[in-house]
């Protein structure tokens, strides 16, 4: 009798948990100002060469990351980008072949980027980084809310205005900023391990931001000990080696990234929640200028308003690098991303519509 009882429980808990990951897990990356010149075409030779914009060894960063040809650079710089998502998933914004992806917004910008990309929604009045509480529902609102994703959402970010973008005041969605840390009783190792490094290494851009690598760390951690069925992390050392003028950092941000990236890709492979039914969106909030003025954006750097979109995950047709001449804006990166999961995103305002190459197969 009590191997029966054993065997009905324990029949019952992988039932419990198969109906409770029936639907597809979403893992949300944004990328804050990495450009699509980087992705798509690797180091910028007129950058890279340059003294002003050098702090390392030029010899380290030729070897690391020149190439003659495009393809052997961008390789170099994003190989998990340029190997597994270019064979099982999608990239959009390469603009040399007319595939477009841009902000639908007029300010070219952080929190109207973020904010347009998470709502699928282009509010105008959303015009500054200071902009308190987002007053528009985003996805991660919209997700909180099914069943099926309540109290499964977890927030990551590398800058504070994230907060207020996500809104965690609404809706009390799980969110750690810089400078917080991983809540709970009965933490695992690497979350305690997480929380500890953060306080480790030097505040170099201020107390506002904290270096990606601890925002990784916290997550990837939490994710294995909590399994969240929905995760937004936002990566910002692009943008702020970018501002900082050092392009060789700023390629070294995105070699990292793009490394964090497949890890999480990998953890997803062999771990049984995610495995299979996992979708992972990756995109910037905004783009850079060009030559001098590619450390900074907005409307005074012509061309921060173009962007990047990149996918992998079951429902991905395995299209790799898209072609095809189209135009893509950021508002409609929610609602794909909704698609996806199968579900419809609706909210306190319009959404912008999925993209028509995404979807399930």
């Amino acid at each position: 009798m009590r191997y029966t009882l054993l065997a009905i429980a324990l029949a019952f808990a992988f039932f419990s948990n198969a109906q409770t990951n029936k639907q597809g897990n979403l893992i949300l990356i944004s990328v804050d100002g990495y450009r699509w010149q980087e992705l798509f075409k690797g180091a910028d030779s007129a950058l890279l060469f340059s003294k002003k914009y050098r702090h390392q060894d030029s010899a380290r960063l030729v070897k690391n990351y020149w190439a003659e040809s495009i393809e052997a650079r961008r390789s170099k710089l994003m190989p998990f980008f340029w190997s597994t998502i270019r064979k099982q998933g999608q990239l959009y914004g390469n603009r040399e072949l007319g595939n477009l992806v841009n902000v639908r917004n007029k300010y070219w910008f952080s929190y109207p980027g973020r904010s347009e990309s998470l709502s699928g929604y282009y509010d105008s009045l959303i015009n500054s980084n200071e902009y308190p509480n987002n007053p528009n529902e985003t996805i991660l609102d919209f997700l909180s809310n099914q069943a099926a994703y309540k109290n499964k959402i977890a927030v990551f970010a590398s800058w504070d205005a994230v907060a207020r973008i996500v809104n965690r005041d609404r809706n009390g969605i799980p969110l750690i900023n810089p400078g917080e840390k991983i809540n709970g009783e009965k933490l695992s190792e690497a979350e305690e391990l997480a929380n500890e490094i953060q306080s480790y290494l030097p505040s170099y851009f201020g107390p506002t931001v904290r270096f990606d690598v601890h925002t990784f760390a916290l997550a990837k951690s939490y994710m294995k000990a909590k399994h969240p069925k929905v995760v937004h992390i936002d990566f910002a050392d692009p943008d702020e080696f970018g501002h900082a003028g050092q392009y060789d950092a700023y390629l070294d941000a995105a070699h990292y990234i793009d490394a964090m990236v497949g890890s999480l890709w990998n953890m997803v492979q062999q771990d049984s929640f995610y495995k299979n039914n996992t979708t992972i969106l990756i995109y910037p909030d905004h783009g850079r200028g060009l030559g001098d003025k590619w450390t900074s954006h907005g409307r005074s750097a012509p061309g921060s308003n173009e962007t990047w979109l990149a996918l992998i995950g079951p429902g991905i047709e395995p299209l790799g690098e898209v072609g095809k001449p189209m135009q893509i804006y950021q508002d409609q990166i929610a609602q794909t991303a909704a698609k996806l999961i199968g579900m419809f995103f609706t909210a306190n305002h319009p959404v912008g519509d999925a993209i028509p190459t995404v979807g399930k197969k």
